[in-house]
């Protein structure tokens, strides 16, 4: 399905994301987009290569990139830009966001890694 927002707003202080897509509206913290970046760097080149994202809780977006008619790049406060976010993928995490930060949390808690709560982890529920 092809989805296109019609705004994309970044709130710097609460780390929040907004993208708004005709029939949804998605708020996104900046650790979330960041742990489940669409790169190669994060996600490998198969399923059995995923690189699990630790220690990003207080991770920001400093600039956010067009590219072309079908993306963005994020550009993250701890040097990560390798990621382009199609549209549909950010309508895919925040349709999923409950599902996959689940799937994360577990992870962390499979390789015995903590992670400090965050104050926008409202958002993830």
């Amino acid at each position: 399905m092809k989805h296109t927002p019609t705004d994309i707003r970044l709130h710097t202080k609460s780390k929040l994301l907004d993208v708004v897509f005709n029939d949804e509206h998605f708020t996104l913290p900046c650790e979330y987009l960041r742990v489940m970046s669409p790169s190669a760097e994060v996600k490998g080149h198969g399923p059995d290569q995923a690189v699990l994202q630790v220690g990003k809780e207080a991770v920001n977006i400093v600039a956010i990139e067009p590219v072309g008619h079908y993306a963005v790049r994020l550009i993250f406060d701890d040097a990560h830009n390798s990621g382009l976010y199609s549209w549909d993928y950010l309508y895919e995490l925040g349709a999923q966001r409950s599902v996959y930060w689940r799937q994360y949390l577990d992870k962390l808690a499979a390789a015995d890694i903590e992670r400090a709560p965050q104050p926008n982890d409202i958002y993830l529920s």
